[in-house]
């Protein structure tokens, strides 16, 4: 019965644990996947961004401790269409120049279900940081045969692009982007924590 508090140590966020306590959990972006999908006249267009990062630090004596950050370069945006990729990374969307980051960092994690997680915290879009609240999946641990232990959570939600001041596109392209991510994660190893 030892799965649930490790649950807990990864997701469980109220404060930063001191470091030298904390397990550091990093992603392994060959197996991450951070998808969209928008409606566009009657059909939807899909996309991804590319260059992401994030980091969870947990406190296995105090799961309550951890927090998770996360961050998508914005100008990484791929719908596979050269010219509306460029279009999205223009001021007509999210205006990567004056807006780089697309960032989330948790406040609270409330378990609401086996397995499934309430994570809230401040997400920031185009230069506009609103509290949400995501719904999480945790998937599982396991250890690789290079001796790396792994996690990995997934969560689907649903944004409306306006809130956060993108407004490009008039009325063939809808308001509301449904979200898709999957995230590996890596235990970073002691001696490599400690480095960091």
């Amino acid at each position: 019965m030892l799965r649930k508090p490790w649950i807990l140590t990864l997701l469980a966020a109220a404060a930063v644990a001191p470091l030298l306590a904390a397990d550091t959990y990093t992603l392994d972006k060959n197996h991450c996947d951070v998808s969209f999908q928008v409606r566009h006249f009657v059909s939807k267009v899909r996309g991804r961004f590319t260059d992401f990062d994030g980091m969870i630090q947990a406190d296995p004596s105090k799961p309550q401790a951890s927090s998770v950050a996360f961050t998508i370069k914005a100008t990484s945006i791929d719908t596979n269409q050269a010219d509306r990729d460029k279009d999205l990374r223009s001021e007509n969307f999210f205006d990567v120049a004056k807006f780089p980051d697309i960032a989330f960092k948790s406040s609270r994690i409330t378990p609401v279900g086996r397995d499934r997680y309430a994570v809230q915290g401040t997400l920031t879009i185009h230069g506009v940081t609103k509290e949400v609240q995501l719904p999480v999946a945790f998937l599982g641990f396991f250890k690789d045969p290079r001796g790396n232990e792994h996690a990995g959570f997934e969560l689907s939600t649903t944004l409306n692009r306006k809130d956060y001041g993108v407004k490009g596109g008039g009325p063939v392209v809808g308001d509301d982007v449904e979200i898709s991510i999957n995230l590996d994660t890596v235990k970073k190893k002691p001696e490599a924590a400690a480095a960091n």
